[in-house]
């Protein structure tokens, strides 16, 4: 397994422009941050949620991993999800991470959530009643990882067992 700070093995954004205010019965897909706290997704192939598309508006690629810019606690947003779907507007209040072709990003989305690297951001958060993860924060944050086809493996096996916990729970 290698170490490297993420900023190293990625590339930083933010989403923009829009919140619950926004939501329409139809339109693009949209993923607000607030979905974090409530799916609880790993890996997010498609919303239920949609609006109207603006001018700010940051469209995914299929590539990248969301974790919140804010929350109530330190734990609660050390969190992410791999948006594994191009199309989807990635609202505001999200910092996406862009991995390189080293890292998968099931397996990235994996380590923020679980890993020693959730440990690492939740100490990172600042603030008090409303705790912020910035980009900075994230790119000093140190990710271990196997070679990419063991972090796809890694990635797999947790998607389909939450897939399988989805499909129980219906």
């Amino acid at each position: 397994w290698e170490q490297r700070k993420l900023g190293e093995v990625a590339a930083f954004s933010k989403g923009a422009g829009y919140t619950k205010a926004d939501i329409a019965e139809c339109g693009d897909p949209l993923f607000l941050y607030g979905r974090l706290y409530t799916a609880y997704e790993t890996a997010v192939k498609a919303v239920d949620t949609f609006a109207e598309a603006k001018p700010c508006s940051v469209f995914s690629t299929g590539k990248e991993v969301v974790t919140p810019s804010s929350g109530e606690e330190a734990e609660g947003i050390a969190v992410a999800s791999a948006i594994l779907s191009p199309g989807i507007i990635l609202g505001g209040g999200l910092n996406i991470i862009l991995p390189t072709a080293k890292i998968d990003q099931v397996f990235l989305a994996l380590s923020i959530s679980y890993g020693a690297q959730h440990d690492d951001l939740a100490r990172r958060a600042q603030g008090k009643s409303v705790v912020h993860l910035y980009s900075s924060d994230l790119s000093q944050s140190f990710i271990r990882y196997p070679a990419i086809e063991e972090q796809r493996a890694i990635g797999a096996f947790f998607s389909d067992l939450d897939d399988l916990i989805t499909l129980h729970q219906r």
